[in-house]
């Protein structure tokens, strides 16, 4: 392999672990606020590809700008889920089977709405971005993924702000860190697990639509990248935004390094692997070897 095809794979993997850090930041806000495995993530990330189709395909709107939408739409859709739903499943500090059933049977509803309203035939979005390509050098970058890691930048960067910017941040912060202390001090424990539910759905859907912009995608279109939600929050510590980055981006270089070696098809693989590794070897996750590393020097 030629040292421009080592910068170019390289380069792809770091443009797609921009997407999926924005993909799995909202498992990770629901998890850290309500100790919630979020199951229904993958069904929000298939009504997040087709929100942004309908408005390309029907309206002609710009798939970027169907992206922006997708927030405040998800956003509500995730705080009505909360109130009639999640609010009613008993709190506890660990998941339960309760709120695994409900979320996993929520995925399935949403799933079989797909199918109901669209069919199992494969869609894509294509715009003139779709194949036009950036040459610097010796590096080929593809003008679609370089929009879409931007707009997953942004939408990071926003949520980083408001964390620390914001009473509801750092409320937020508090119950992750320790939700007995936020209690004692005033924390709306329920109004910030409402909002946090909203956000963590807005995260879902608007990433979503970012994927449907570089994959095709139907009504099943979900269940492989909530795996690899999964395997990025539980190896980035599973409460950890810090974690989630370094997580996605392990996952997206060793997936995209996979291919010298692996068929394409075998990259779910490649995510189920480096899950038992993070469970075996890596429990706390990289967060967690991070600050036994910081306390032992």
């Amino acid at each position: 392999m030629s040292i421009a095809d080592l910068l170019n794979l390289t380069v792809a993997a770091l443009l797609l672990a921009g997407v999926y850090a924005a993909m799995s930041v909202g498992m990770t806000i629901i998890y850290g606020v309500m100790k919630i495995v979020n199951l229904a993530h993958a069904g929000f990330l298939m009504l997040g590809a087709y929100f942004v189709y309908e408005l390309w395909a029907r309206g002609g709107l710009d798939p970027l700008l169907g992206v922006v939408l997708a927030f405040p739409v998800f956003f509500l859709a995730g705080m009505a889920i909360h109130r009639w739903m999640i609010r009613r499943i008993p709190t506890s500090d660990q998941p339960t089977l309760t709120s695994l059933l409900l979320l996993f049977g929520l995925w399935l509803v949403l799933q079989n709405l797909g199918y109901l309203v669209w069919g199992n035939a494969d869609r894509a979005i294509l715009t003139p971005r779709t194949l036009a390509v950036l040459q610097l050098g010796p590096l080929t970058l593809p003008t679609v993924r370089l929009v879409v890691f931007g707009a997953a930048v942004a939408a990071l960067g926003a949520l980083e702000l408001v964390l620390h910017k914001t009473w509801f941040g750092r409320a937020v912060r508090a119950l992750m860190q320790n939700g007995d202390a936020g209690r004692i001090v005033g924390v709306d424990v329920e109004r910030t697990a409402q909002v946090a539910f909203g956000v963590g759905i807005a995260f879902a859907g608007a990433a979503g639509g970012l994927l449907a912009m570089l994959y095709s995608f139907s009504p099943d279109f979900g269940g492989a990248f909530l795996l690899r939600a999964f395997v990025i929050i539980v190896l980035g510590g599973l409460e950890s935004f810090a974690g989630v980055a370094a997580g996605a981006v392990i996952l997206a270089l060793l997936e995209t390094f996979s291919i010298l070696a692996l068929p394409a098809s075998y990259q779910p693989a490649v995510a189920f692997s480096l899950l038992v590794v993070a469970l075996v070897v890596l429990p706390g996750g990289v967060a967690g070897l991070w600050n036994r590393s910081r306390r032992s020097t």
